[in-house]
């Protein structure tokens, strides 16, 4: 079947549908990842976002029920040059294109995805739509400037969960998961659209971890008496959420803190500082990252479209972490309270390992606090 992607700014494709049909309108980004495809599909941060793949072959190893990030993809579409459509992986459940078509994702596949990246990566990220039902440019180039823009929506909202719930089940070890570690703290997980990963890497550390929803007061919070506080990644502007920052806002010196992606920006803001939109954000599992203290670069995972500037926090933080692509600011901590925040995505999935010590620092000044 075919399906036509047009960008806000008039460029359009035309290529094959894959997965379900329709019309779906988002911000079109591009990711650099070469693996974990199915974890990217299920990162709840890609709320009202169309993914574009870099690597050229997608759905090799087809999909599996144990490696979503999350219960289900929340993305608006998915763009792919070539699609495999007859996996070979003994893991695999099913194939891609079933799996999207499952979850109501529209893809579109066997376009030109250097030039399209290669347009976001020189104007920016910008709005797109994918349609298997509307071909005529002009049509679908009025609907995707009428969709309103990224910025101030609330999109969190749509990710998190309606209540609280514990979690005990940590990482896997050998195809197989690992015992429960002996829980020796308990931690308040504040839910922005946060990845399993990421839960499992604190019981890991040895937290007892209850998720919360985003919508959750600091009083219901602190009525848990949590030993540590995390606030998850998620979607979207930071700046469509203030009910969120209010909350982190009375949590700030109460409980030692640890946020990743979402929940960095949202600290930044709370503490009294100011964010920014990237041209075309940060999407991918490759991106070097200097730590201050020791000098070592990290190559990490990330995804996320806003920063925090720094200078908005100084008086507050000290920046911990720089990305060497572009210098913005991938880090910072508190200079009185145990309170730290990290921008990029330490529990990897997909990616590298090489900032899950960040867990363990976080378990340290719970455990000294």
């Amino acid at each position: 079947m075919k399906a036509s992607l047009v960008l806000a700014d008039g460029e359009s494709f035309v290529g094959v549908a894959m997965g379900a049909t329709g019309e779906k309108i988002g911000e079109v980004v591009f990711n650099t990842a070469i693996t974990g495809y199915q974890e990217v599909l299920t990162d709840p941060s890609y709320r009202g976002q169309i993914v574009t793949m870099t690597y050229p072959h997608i759905g090799n190893t087809g999909v599996n029920f144990d490696d979503n990030e999350s219960i289900s993809p929340f993305l608006a579409g998915f763009i792919v040059k070539e699609y495999c459509a007859s996996p070979s992986n003994w893991r695999n459940n099913e194939d891609l294109g079933a799996f999207l078509k499952r979850f109501d994702v529209i893809g579109i596949q066997g376009i030109d995805t250097r030039r399209l990246t290669r347009n976001l990566r020189e104007t920016g990220a910008k709005k797109g739509i994918i349609s298997t039902e509307d071909h005529d440019l002009d049509s679908l180039l009025k609907k995707v400037r009428n969709y309103p823009d990224i910025e101030g929506l609330d999109l969190v909202k749509e990710v998190t969960c309606d209540k609280p719930y514990d979690w005990n089940q940590g990482t896997w070890r050998w195809n197989a998961r690992s015992a429960t570690s002996q829980n020796k703290f308990k931690v308040a997980a504040l839910d922005y659209g946060i990845k399993q990963n990421i839960l499992r890497l604190l019981v890991d550390s040895g937290a007892h971890v209850r998720v919360f929803p985003a919508f959750s007061s600091s009083d219901e919070i602190l009525a848990y008496n949590p030993d540590g506080i995390f606030l998850s990644n998620g979607p979207g502007d930071p700046e469509g959420v203030p009910y969120v920052i209010e909350t982190v806002r009375n949590l700030i010196g109460k409980k030692p803190i640890f946020g990743i992606c979402l929940g960095h920006q949202i600290l930044g803001l709370a503490l009294g500082g100011r964010v920014y939109k990237l041209v075309f954000g940060h999407h991918g599992a490759n991106h070097p990252v200097r730590r201050l203290d020791t000098g070592q670069v990290e190559i990490t995972s990330q995804n996320h479209n806003f920063a925090v500037d720094p200078e908005t926090v100084a008086s507050e933080c000290q920046v911990t972490h720089v990305n060497l692509n572009d210098q913005t600011n991938e880090g910072m901590i508190h200079r009185k309270y145990p309170v730290f925040s990290i921008q990029y995505h330490p529990e990897a999935s997909p990616g590298p390992h090489d900032s899950r010590y960040l867990f363990e620092r976080f378990r340290k000044m719970i455990m000294d606090s």
